[in-house]
């Protein structure tokens, strides 16, 4: 982070305001979740590719979620409506 924002924050006053610690570990964090960099070899990943990798990695979850809810809506639509197999797809639709 820049000296210029971090001044920027202390001289605002803000309370809340975010350390360069705090998001230091926020990534650090965010690096042991995401399986594509967890998975290498190096620790030292920046900060910026991070965060390009954590919303790569929910776009993809999203378009997963997605996939699954057409495949089961798709099964649904092929499945008895009041069978015991419909009761179940419809509450994993929910």
């Amino acid at each position: 982070m820049s000296s210029r924002r971090s001044r920027s924050r202390q001289q605002s006053g803000n309370s809340s305001a975010i350390t360069d610690d705090q998001i230091t570990d926020l990534v650090s964090k965010l690096q042991q979740l995401i399986p594509e960099i967890r998975n290498r070899r190096s620790d030292k990943v920046s900060a910026s590719k991070v965060l390009q990798e954590t919303c790569n990695y929910i776009r993809n979850l999203h378009r997963e979620v997605d996939d699954l809810s057409d495949r089961l809506s798709e099964l649904l639509a092929n499945t008895d409506a009041d069978s015991a197999q419909a009761a179940i797809i419809r509450s994993l639709l929910m």
